[in-house]
């Protein structure tokens, strides 16, 4: 173990001052880190109540000597510097030699160490920056050292944490964080008595991303190995088609401490252009190794913003590395058929489960059985007419009815009838009926004499046979009776076409109108979701229940908005470890959609913590009528644009899209002409 030394005034003075202990997350950060500086292979993270009563962390790292020990908690000391050139060349994560007394100051720690030459440890407790015990005490090889009662007396400070759930949340997140920059270190996280998180320990990045995030984040992966002008990138970036609508799943690493860097983060997204969707962004786990002196850690408290000596080179290695790996690693998405096809014979009932027929097919020739001997039954001993004959008539109850041998055998005709339906009904699955042409269905429509409420006239209706039919019927009947109240029929709309399958053109009450298909259709599903808000239609129950990972910092805000969501057509309960379910939804939302929605929302959500319940609603909203609006660039036939441009033309209400652009731009006649020169 070095030597502990309190640092001068003159080297306290160069350390930026340290970062203030705000929470639990703190505390779990700046002990952790000691950890692994004093090399540890193994550690185990325990709290409760969020942290804030209850933190022990327990490492197999060298420990401290019993003379040095005291020295640990005091201001600016520290075994990683001694003097001034020390912070041109610093490898360690901690560095300040101030997190000890800051944790000390307010809180009751205990620490137990123990060095491989000492024969016996040491067992040091503070309460408030005040030595309460020190004294030798049996222990392993290692630090074990426990925070309690974090701020208990510094009330002020007590009343700006957030609930237990939301800072265990927060002491996740910087797990999560350490354990996927140092996969060499075993990281072991209990959190209410529960096990939450494991590492092997094994060296491999891919085995930490894939305890911390799971296997569908792990699967989406290609490595990325590269080395450029002095600076080495390695880890992991997401295939193209992985991409998430926010940037939450980005972690950038420098020599293994997780930094925050725009460069580094626009750097990989230009790697990425031309692969992926507008609105969508990579994600990464990835590490920059460079020397030391080329850059300086010591610019924030936090340590997590940093300084290069020579951004470029850095920005040009990031570039280079993730660009290349998409050109040799990247493949098309494949479909496992075979898993889907199980999932769907789980899903299916057993009662339309249809073996298919082939006609062509050989049939298996059936072994014909003994027939068996039937029971000798009282029909068997006589005739009909026997039996008629020993029936004695009453007035009371008439005749009593028997079957005579020319009627049909009802049994036999209902078993017969069953046999005929399940094969129709196979047929059926096999070979499903094809849609009806409009021409054909106007054939079927059945034309009745419908009375509408005043002030509307004797209106002739038709009415369809089905129930969709019917309730387009009533819709329609709406529809002409808001016309006629306003007397103001609706004028003939003409298609002309659609310039770069993004805007609709058509002529109307002599005017060419250009539509953006997308800001249209996103306002009228943004109208229509509202609508069932306010008319409190219940939302689609999901037949598979939907998962979504999240960044523990975005899964706490999504679990604090449970109500927000419910009220906006979502279900969310907790799946545990950063993962929610999603088991309800709006009825406009398509499934494909729903986990982008929730990412995206709970970005929002993250940056704009302070908005009232209104606004975060209104915001669900937006990017969920967003997501499942046309998409520009997509390809409608003439019906659905005619469809569109005729739900934007008679609603007064669809002008702006959600964003606020605009949906409809006209250009009238009298314009037209006058720029062709036809009217002076």
């Amino acid at each position: 173990m070095a030597k502990i030394n309190v640092l001068s005034k003159h080297i306290a003075e160069l350390i930026a001052a340290g970062e203030v202990v705000e929470r639990p997350a703190s505390v779990v950060k700046e002990l952790m880190e000691n950890s692994i500086d004093a090399g540890a292979t193994a550690i185990t993270l325990e709290i409760k109540n969020g942290g804030v009563t209850y933190i022990r962390i327990t490492d197999n790292g060298c420990g401290i000597e019993r003379e040095d020990v005291p020295k640990a908690f005091l201001s600016h000391a520290t075994s990683k510097i001694s003097d001034e050139s020390d912070l041109n060349s610093i490898f360690t994560l901690g560095f300040r030699g101030e997190a000890l007394a800051s944790i000390a100051a307010v809180s009751r720690t205990e620490i137990l160490t123990k060095t491989e030459k000492e024969e016996s440890g040491t067992a040091y407790a503070v309460s408030g920056g005040v030595q309460t015990k020190y004294e030798p005490a049996g222990c392993p090889n290692g630090t074990t050292i426990v925070v309690r009662d974090l701020f208990y007396n510094t009330p002020a400070r007590m009343k700006f944490l957030k609930r237990d759930v939301s800072e265990a949340n927060a002491v996740a997140d910087v797990v999560d964080k350490i354990a996927l920059s140092h996969p060499e270190i075993s990281i072991r996280f209990i959190r209410e008595g529960k096990q939450a998180l494991i590492t092997p320990g094994d060296s491999k990045l891919k085995s930490a991303i894939y305890s911390v995030f799971g296997r569908v984040f792990a699967d989406s992966l290609i490595e990325v190995n590269y080395e450029l002008d002095g600076v080495r990138v390695e880890g992991y970036a997401c295939k193209p088609f992985a991409a998430r609508p926010s940037r939450s799943m980005q972690f950038f690493y420098l020599n293994k401490r997780y930094i925050k860097s725009r460069s580094c983060t626009a750097s990989m997204e230009n790697a990425y252009k031309n692969s992926i969707m507008v609105g969508k962004f990579p994600s990464c786990v990835l590490n920059i190794t460079i020397p030391p002196q080329t850059v300086d850690v010591n610019v924030h408290p936090a340590k997590t913003e940093v300084r290069f000596s020579d951004e470029r080179r850095v920005s040009s290695a990031v570039y280079y590395a993730v660009k290349s790996a998409i050109e040799e690693l990247d493949t098309a998405p494949k479909v496992d058929l075979s898993r889907i096809n199980k999932l769907t014979e789980k899903a299916r009932p057993e009662a339309i489960q249809f073996t298919m027929i082939e006609e062509d097919a050989p049939k298996p020739q059936k072994q014909e059985k003994a027939p068996e001997a039937k029971p000798e039954e009282f029909w068997n001993k006589m005739t009909s007419k026997q039996f008629q004959s020993t029936v004695v008539s009453s007035p009371d109850t008439g005749n009593i009815y028997s079957k005579s041998s020319d009627e049909p055998d009802l049994l036999s005709s209902f078993k017969k009838q069953q046999r005929e339906n399940k094969i129709k009904s196979a047929e059926a699955y096999q070979n499903p009926v094809q849609p009806k042409t409009v021409e054909a269905k106007k054939e079927e429509i059945k034309t009745e004499t419908v009375k509408i409420v005043p002030p509307v006239k004797q209106e002739e209706i038709k009415v369809f046979p089905t129930a969709k039919s019917q309730q387009a019927a009533s819709e329609r009947m709406v529809e002409i009776k808001a016309v006629k109240q306003n007397e103001m029929p609706p004028r003939p709309l003409r298609l002309l076409g659609e310039a770069f399958k993004t805007y609709i053109i058509c002529e109307y009450d002599n005017r060419v109108c250009l539509i953006d298909k997308h800001a249209a259709h996103e306002r009228i599903i943004y109208n229509k979701m509202k609508k069932n808000a306010e008319n409190k239609v219940s939302s689609q129950v999901l037949l598979a229940p939907i998962t979504v990972t999240l960044p523990k910092n975005d899964y706490d805000i999504v679990l604090a908005n449970r109500l927000v969501f419910k009220k906006a057509g979502y279900l969310l309960e907790d799946f545990g470890d950063g993962v929610v379910i999603i088991r309800e939804c709006p009825m406009l939302i398509s499934g494909d959609d729903i986990e982008d929605t929730v990412i995206e929302i709970a970005s929002y959500l993250a940056e704009n913590r302070l908005n009232t319940e209104p606004e975060k609603i209104d915001r669900i909203y937006h990017t969920a009528a967003c997501k499942a609006a046309i998409k520009a660039g997509y390809k409608n036939s003439t019906a659905e644009m005619k469809a569109l441009a005729e739900q934007v033309l008679y609603d007064d209400e669809v002008r702006y899209c959600p964003h606020g652009r605009p949906v409809l731009i006209e250009l009238s006649k009298y314009e037209l002409e006058k720029q062709f020169g036809r009217i002076q």
